[in-house]
């Protein structure tokens, strides 16, 4: 175990290295900055702001004070967006309504996708199974922003006026527009990983075994089937989990909530190099934490598989 984490630990250095080094470079190499706006600057008060935010130096120099100044928890300061401002404390007040979204999202993804996976394996071949493949594929088909766009349309604004358009302010109903949005390509997902590691597993010998014993449909499914099937869906959910904690970029967008990934996109516009590498940092530790939790999490569900061979 120790080992693992040892090696797992130095993997994740050289990866947030990569990852620092890649958007510093592709920053560099796109036209513009923060400093380029509507309102056209002098030369001169362009060099001094520059000199101000250590932009004047060279690229490996800049690279190099950011991994300086990571390790002392300085992500550096907005230049634009919110001037000044610590990026640190953008992404602390930020992160939580896009957790919060994810979450509930995450939730009925999982429980749903499982349930309905489990269902189609068990009525394979038959009209259910068909009806839950085909509306599933057509989950997934659709792009977030057309099944964001429709709901509103639908629910929120012309047919049927049951849930606000917009603001998570507006009670526990405002909700549900965007967590069932951002979670329905996960739970389609899942689904489907679900039905065909299932439909595996259902024609191992230890299920025939339960099933002559007389043990009942769900105890066969639930109890004995569905442990074993989890590996491949737990596989998925650790990089979807940290996606949808992150708040999808779209729903966050059309549904107006003030999370970090709609801010992310706003930062990327504006060209505010220090959120752009804050953000795109922190959402890289989200989803190498969320792989290792994965690892352990295969550990637990299957107690033959070694930790240092994953």
């Amino acid at each position: 175990m120790v080992s693992f984490v040892v090696k797992r630990a130095v993997l994740v250095i050289i990866t947030l290295l990569f990852i620092i080094c890649l958007t510093y470079i592709l920053m560099d190499t796109v036209p513009g900055g923060p400093f380029l706006g509507e309102k056209a600057i002098s030369p001169r008060v362009l060099k001094e702001l520059e000199l101000k935010y250590g932009l004047d130096k060279p690229l490996p120099v800049q690279i190099r004070n950011y991994v300086l100044s990571l390790l002392k928890g300085d992500m550096g300061v907005s230049l634009k967006m919110q001037k000044n401002r610590p990026v640190t404390t953008i992404i602390k007040e930020m992160f939580p309504v896009s957790a919060k979204v994810g979450f509930f999202s995450v939730l009925w993804a999982v429980i749903a996708g499982i349930t309905l996976g489990c269902l189609a394996a068990y009525y394979r071949g038959k009209w259910q199974d068909s009806l839950l493949q085909v509306l599933t594929t057509l989950g997934i088909a659709f792009p977030a922003f057309v099944t964001a766009t429709a709901l509103l349309i639908l629910f929120a604004g012309g047919v049927f006026k049951f849930f606000p358009s917009s603001s998570l302010g507006m009670g526990a109903s405002s909700f549900i527009l965007p967590c069932f949005t951002l979670g329905l390509q996960p739970m389609c997902s899942i689904a489907r990983y679900t039905r065909s590691s299932m439909l595996e597993t259902l024609g191992k010998p230890y299920i025939k075994t339960a099933y002559a014993y007389g043990l009942s449909v769900p105890q066969i499914i639930f109890k004995h089937a569905l442990r074993n099937a989890l590996i491949p869906v737990v596989t998925y959910m650790g990089p979807m989990i940290a996606g949808v904690l992150t708040g999808g970029f779209v729903v966050e967008t059309v549904f107006n909530i003030p999370g970090l990934g709609r801010y992310f996109i706003q930062s990327i516009s504006n060209r505010d190099y220090p959120i752009i590498m804050g953000t795109t940092v922190f959402f890289a530790a989200l989803v190498i934490l969320m792989s290792f939790t994965v690892d352990v999490i295969y550990r637990i569900i299957d107690p033959r598989i070694k930790l240092g061979s994953v």
